[in-house]
């Protein structure tokens, strides 16, 4: 069976031939023919062009690409997963065989099996159903390129020194990316995904007058160049570097913290890993036992939106080619789904679910204290609220810009992580503090939850926006 492209995505050069999915179709029945009793074949292509400049000058520039084809297969009860970049019939027919060979080689294990066809993905046949994909990709000429990398550095540029301090090294880079899976399998799965990206960023440091050093960094993303350009990343790279000029030590104890929506996603990640299947078979989660039950506070609304049109992180299947849907992942601090993929079903003796959250999104939240409810009868909208906003309700605190190194134990919850960022008072900066250290407990964490904003970054897959949390222990 093969796969029609539409117009659009036929005419992009690195994207998945026709003749490339026929190899595709090919492989597959080799494996079969090879005694496989089950296949699975994923082809991967990837694309990236990069412009990089040094302070201003070319640094260089690198085109990368990749073509592989992967299979899992089952045979005999048993299971293997196997890779090749040698894309010819001859090649492919003899790596079957011996494939199939060293599956049977292998222990038997009675979970492993492909996806029903009644679970898998039926509406990803061309590629493009995501609205990911920018079909003018390969329009994008070389001096365009070098245009943007130098649109976005400030090395040279005003801006680039002020008052006590001046830039001393810039990295800034350009890059796109063309990516193309197509999935299938031997119980009819046809899957596949096309996404095309651009992205600038600029990595500063600048020299106060003291000789003391501070880096700065910021990114700009988009499906198609238009997103990017006049980005301004140097400028907000040095702006951020120079904020950090004079940090105050500050003392130890218990703050209100805001995490800014850079890096929020970090306190999101070990939640996200205590629901995997694996980690509640392995009794190694600090949210075994939770399904159902209120573990986190009411602000706690997690869900999975994977379906949403030109998102980073939208897909229509997982690695299985099961079908991604949209799930209630934690509901007002109940846990609603732990993330079951088709191998973790038969050991767990669950139904399967996700085997992942593809495109995680925390939704808006304000907590109901007689403060925040003050200003919302004064016109805020909890569903407009950004870091500002935020910093306001909250009133003095700490700002999170950065983590720096630590952990968090996934199995009891306890973390601690080294920060950097700003104090705040009546809402407002007043400047940044020294890299100081959070501790605590990823329930008791979330459970003191004051607010979430409306402001993910584009670009990230984890759309989680401006956080804020009651009585976070800080140390010096």
């Amino acid at each position: 069976m093969m796969m029609d492209n539409q117009n659009g995505i036929e005419n992009l050069a690195f994207a998945i031939s026709a003749e490339e999915i026929a190899m595709a179709e090919r492989s597959l029945e080799s494996a079969l023919k090879a005694g496989a009793s089950g296949v699975q074949v994923s082809l991967d292509k990837a694309r990236t062009d990069i412009y990089a400049l040094l302070n201003g000058e070319i640094d260089n520039i690198r085109q990368t690409g990749d073509r592989a084809l992967t299979f899992r297969i089952f045979a005999d009860g048993k299971y293997g997963v196997f890779s090749t970049n040698r894309l010819d019939d001859r090649s492919i027919g003899h790596f079957m065989k011996q494939a199939v060979e060293n599956v049977r080689l292998m222990a038997e294990d009675p979970y492993r099996r492909l996806p029903y066809e009644s679970e898998t993905a039926k509406n990803a046949v061309r590629g493009d159903e995501m609205e990911l994909c920018w079909y003018d990709y390969d329009s994008v000429t070389a001096e365009d390129k070098m245009r943007m990398v130098r649109e976005a550095s400030i090395y040279g540029k005003e801006g680039s020194s002020g008052e006590g301090w001046k830039l001393i090294s810039e990295e800034a880079e350009y890059n796109n990316t063309l990516t193309d899976t197509l999935l299938i399998d031997s119980n009819g799965l046809r899957c596949r995904q096309l996404e095309t990206s651009f992205e600038v960023c600029s990595q500063v440091s600048v020299e106060d007058a003291g000789g003391n050093i501070y880096s700065g960094l910021w990114w700009d993303y988009a499906i198609s160049p238009e997103g990017i350009r006049g980005s301004g990343a140097g400028l907000k790279a040095v702006r951020e570097a120079v904020s950090q000029i004079n940090p105050v030590r500050k003392e130890g104890g218990c703050y209100r913290m805001v995490v800014d929506n850079r890096v929020s996603g970090r306190l999101v990640q070990p939640v996200l890993n205590a629901l995997g299947g694996r980690a509640i078979f392995q009794k190694s989660s600090f949210l075994t036992d939770a399904l159902g039950k209120k573990i986190f506070g009411d602000g706690f609304t997690l869900v999975d939106r994977p379906g949403v049109k030109g998102m980073s992180g939208s897909i229509l299947f997982d690695s299985e080619g099961r079908a991604c849907i949209d799930r209630d992942i934690v509901s007002e601090g109940v846990v609603k789904e732990y993330f079951i993929s088709t191998y973790m079903s038969g050991k767990l003796g669950m139904e399967p679910t996700s085997e992942s959250a593809m495109r995680p999104v925390l939704l808006p939240y304000v907590k109901d204290s007689e403060k925040l409810t003050s200003a919302l009868r004064e016109g805020l909208d909890p569903e407009r609220m950004g870091r500002d906003r935020i910093l306001g309700l909250c009133g003095d605190g700490i700002l999170v810009t950065e983590f720096n190194g630590g952990n968090c134990n996934g199995a009891t919850g306890d973390f601690s992580y080294g920060v950097g960022g700003y104090e705040f008072r009546n809402g407002i900066i007043t400047g940044p503090v020294e890299s100081m250290v959070i501790t605590g407990n990823m329930v008791s964490l979330w459970n003191s939850l004051i607010a979430a904003g409306d402001d993910p970054r584009n670009g990230l897959s984890r759309q989680i926006p401006t956080i804020a949390f009651e009585n976070v222990v800080f140390s010096a």
